[in-house]
């Protein structure tokens, strides 16, 4: 028999939490999120995307076993100002048992159908600054730290439970090589010289301070265009400046601006964290921590995190600046690949960034949608 209870104590949500933790034990592709980490982001109390969104979290039981999660999720910016009638849902996780997966998704369609909206879509978070998509290829490769690893069985469930696909994202894995190409060298120097920009280096995270709020405001003018674009707001951007901050170091941050010192472009490249998050297993001590430092300190992988250019600088050659920083970057830390971003399949505008660098598609996920 399968039940399913709407989560009502911290207790509860810790195990919500903790659930993927047993369902994923022995893959050895799942990269486990800081567990603390996890429940501050599902807290009403901490995190302040509740000021526009509410959210209910359920488990599922089955035999009185848990046996899957769901989180069912209302976000007010997108509904009233964007006029997007959607009930979402993320955090999904269960047991190859379709009635499981079923019972959660009906938990959520219910709550969808009282709030009189459209369709359900997911699994998404609370925003667009957050995981998206069920994997469906990439089944042998880690996550990353900022997507979902799924097992093959829930694409499958979605399909047998007359869900469609909605928006697919696309993952890429480049080769950098031991020397910049000089062709990238060059073209650098000219774009710079044309619109006379100017590379923001930065020697200490006090530094980068001041162009956070810019580097936001740039991603919101970035992608505002796409079809999961929810605007970021400020309170948002206040927050994930202070959850984030520590992960980041400011030799992984690429900022570009013109002659009036304005930002124009920025990137945003973290070490990959996925082994060492493996390795920690959900906590920060007594030995996450050094895992996370060791990460940072040596590693040949890099994940391409956020990218964002003025949209009176698109097409304009501005990413060759960019490339041109990393490629120094890379070659003097020892990277030797970089993993991209999720980037939505129709955004082929970023995917020809990565043309000069080998890119071979190696993962790809998708949200489901069902109309209520």
């Amino acid at each position: 028999m399968i039940e399913v209870k709407q989560i009502t104590s911290k207790k509860d949500l810790k195990a919500f939490v903790r659930f993927p933790f047993s369902l994923y034990k022995d893959c050895k592709y799942w990269v486990p999120p800081l567990i603390n980490d996890e429940l501050e982001t599902l807290s009403g109390e901490k995190n302040p995307v509740f000021k526009n969104a509410e959210t209910q979290y359920f488990l599922a039981y089955k035999n009185g076993e848990i046996a899957g999660r769901i989180a069912a999720i209302i976000n007010h910016l997108e509904i009233n100002e964007q006029g997007k009638k959607k009930m979402r849902f993320g955090w999904l996780d269960m047991i190859d048992d379709i009635e499981v997966t079923k019972a959660l998704l009906e938990a959520v369609k219910t709550i969808g159908k009282q709030n009189n909206l459209e369709y359900i879509e997911g699994p998404v978070g609370f925003s667009n600054m957050e995981k998206a998509g069920i994997l469906t290829m990439g089944y042998e490769e880690l996550n990353t730290m900022i997507t979902w690893y799924h097992f093959p069985y829930y694409a499958e469930h979605f399909e047998k439970l007359g869900f469609e696909k909605q928006a697919t994202w696309v993952e890429y894995r480049l080769s950098i090589p031991p020397e910049m190409k000089e062709k990238v060298k060059k073209f650098s120097a000219l774009i710079k010289k044309r619109y006379d920009l100017e590379v923001i280096r930065f020697g200490s995270k006090k530094e980068i301070i001041p162009y956070v709020d810019a580097m936001f405001e740039l991603l919101n003018n970035t992608y505002n265009s796409l079809q999961t674009f929810v605007p970021i707001q400020q309170y948002q951007i206040d927050y994930y400046k202070e959850k984030y901050f520590n992960f980041i170091h400011p030799d992984y941050i690429t900022c570009i601006k013109d002659n009036t010192g304005k930002l124009i472009a920025f990137s945003v490249v973290m070490p990959s964290f996925s082994k060492a998050l493996k390795k920690a297993n959900g906590k920060l001590f007594p030995f996450g921590w050094y895992h996370l430092m060791q990460a940072q300190k040596k590693n040949d992988t890099a994940a391409f995190y956020l990218i964002g250019i003025d949209p009176e600088y698109q097409g304009k050659g501005v990413t060759a600046i960019i490339f041109a920083e990393m490629q120094k970057l890379f070659n003097a830390k020892g990277i030797t690949q970089v993993e991209t971003n999720p980037e939505l399949a129709e955004n082929t505008a970023v995917q020809l960034l990565w043309k000069d660098y080998g890119p071979v598609q190696h993962k790809e996920r998708s949200t489901f949608r069902k109309d209520l």
